[in-house]
């Protein structure tokens, strides 16, 4: 609907003989209904260029904008245009609600272009813990929405096991003077390691491997998260892709030699400095893998990539994407890294450390024990990326509507309950004419309905994932306050009552459809 509104007013401004590109025209949903179903702050672009006040181009806009979805528009100072959709064309959304079902929603928009998506990736050197736990929820969301939108997504897991992370955990291990991890997982492994090898190093390789097969995968299928591949950094060097890397660096005059060691000329994109390649002794840096990685992401076929990082990584973000798009000279856009800011646990007001393995800081499993799977993943995306989460137990345990998770599912249970209400009496939902929903909380529901393909085509281009629980909110909020005016099976005009019960099957699947994507369960009863 967006586009056609989108559409429609670039028609009429043509047709005025102003020029302007379609894609400027920004159409947005007006902060109150009275303000019309969408809005676009155009004149204002125009006033510059026509030299006009922006309310007197708005006025000529509205005097011409007309079309078959469009009941009326409204000039507003101090140059908004705001349009009002036909009731016809809004109550018809449940039409395409009903018909398409779980489809709703989705769209052609990625074209199938393929895209890499790179979540979690936290070192094999310990349990996941809160540091780096946020992207799962995030990762994994944006992946469904992507996949929704027409996108071919891939999710891998980059697993660090080669670096200096791993020798020194075999020191741990090992128990010996160069130790740095501590806590009761070591004590396990140190139990558990075999007599050979004793090479900190091999010790190391391992563990690893252990860790990622009985802590690091099994907390991410507790937390509903899976992948379609769980990508080695070793292979890459057992493969020779960090050696064939460096040499195609060479090739592009980027490397020299200083001191002993190879040095990547990062100056020359605007670095404060050169960054070393291959140290002194001969090891390669953790840059020339991650170079390598990117590169044999693109090499598979990619048309995009996707990292999701701790904000700590923001320098490395950077650099990556400077290699992507001035040395891999690929489009601006095909790399995106989306940055994580911290969560910290509270109770009764205060922080606390859930691990009850110490040594490893805040355990992911722990904290999935504490509160389940739904409130983790809910709590977790229901903020801005950028935003920094005080992750509340006291609320996430609560069943109330304090706890959105719980006001959520619990909008989609009393649905499911209408419907078995609604069929014990032998009711059965109009499925054609919707003519009587024009009760001002049965028009807020229809257009937040509407609203619901739009949302998936925003999120699939901004990446702001947290829009998605927001939705469920906002539409739960208008379900619950729909239903405390709005009789369905009380109702005594029967044409109400089915059209009314084919409004709560439409916002039920839409609303599955938002916690599905969400990664939390859907009750049909609590």
């Amino acid at each position: 609907m967006k586009q056609y509104i989108q559409q429609t007013i670039f028609d009429a401004i043509q047709g005025l003989g102003w020029d302007i590109s379609s894609e400027d025209i920004l159409v947005e949903y007006p902060p109150e209904e009275a303000m019309g179903d969408y809005t676009t702050n155009v004149a204002f672009l125009l006033s510059k260029k026509l030299h006009k006040a922006p309310i007197e181009i708005a006025r000529e806009i509205a005097s011409v904008l007309r079309g078959e979805q469009i009941d009326h528009v409204e000039a507003v100072m101090p140059g908004y245009v705001n349009i009002y959709s036909t009731a016809t064309s809004l109550q018809n959304i449940i039409s395409q609600v009903l018909q398409e079902q779980e489809q709703f929603g989705g769209s052609q928009v990625g074209k199938g272009q393929k895209v890499l998506l790179e979540y979690i990736s936290s070192n094999p050197t310990g349990p996941i813990h809160l540091g780096n736990a946020r992207g799962g929820p995030i990762g994994s969301v944006l992946a469904e929405v992507l996949k929704k939108a027409g996108y071919k997504v891939w999710s891998e897991f980059y697993v660090n096991d080669f670096g200096n992370q791993v020798k020194i955990l075999g020191h741990s291990i090992l128990g010996d003077e160069e130790k740095q991890y501590s806590g009761a997982y070591i004590d396990e492994l140190a139990k558990q390691r075999p007599a050979e090898p004793t090479d900190p190093r091999e010790v190391g390789f391992w563990a690893a491997e252990k860790i990622l097969k009985e802590d690091i995968q099994p907390t991410c299928e507790r937390l509903g998260i899976s992948f379609d591949r769980f990508f080695s950094e070793k292979s890459l060097h057992t493969d020779g892709k960090v050696e064939a890397v460096l040499s195609f660096l060479k090739g592009k005059g980027l490397v020299y030699e200083k001191e002993g060691a190879q040095w990547y000329r990062s100056t020359e994109f605007g670095d404060d400095k050169d960054r070393v390649l291959v140290k002194t002794d001969g090891r390669y840096t953790y840059r020339l893998a991650d170079f390598a990685y990117h590169k044999d992401k693109f090499d598979r076929g990619f048309d995009r990539l996707i990292t999701v990082l701790g904000a700590d990584h923001h320098s490395e973000a950077k650099e990556m994407k400077v290699f992507v798009e001035k040395i891999l000279e690929k489009q601006e856009g095909s790399y995106k890294t989306i940055l994580t800011q911290f969560v910290r646990v509270m109770r009764d007001g205060k922080e606390v450390k859930m691990s009850k393995r110490k040594g490893t800081y805040f355990a992911l499993d722990d904290l999935i024990e504490e509160v389940g799977r739904d409130a983790v993943r809910f709590g977790f995306i229901s903020y801005s990326a950028t935003s920094h989460i005080n992750f509340d137990i006291d609320l996430a345990l609560e069943r109330s509507e304090k706890n959105p998770v719980y006001y959520v599912q619990y909008a989609h249970a009393r649905m499911a309950s209408i419907m078995r209400k609604a069929k014990e009496k032998g009711l059965r939902m109009e499925e054609k004419d919707f003519s009587t929903l024009v009760h001002p909380k049965e028009k807020a529901l229809l257009r937040k309905l509407r609203a619901f393909p739009d949302l998936i085509e925003v999120v699939a281009d901004t990446y702001e994932t947290h829009r998605i629980p927001q939705y469920g909110r906002e539409l739960a909020d208008l379900f619950h306050s729909f239903y405390a005016e709005c009789h369905i099976t009380g109702e005594k005009d029967l044409r109400i009552a089915s059209a009314r019960l084919a409004l709560v099957v439409a916002v039920k699947t839409a609303l599955a459809e938002t916690l599905d994507l969400c990664g939390v369960s859907v009750p049909e009863k609590m």
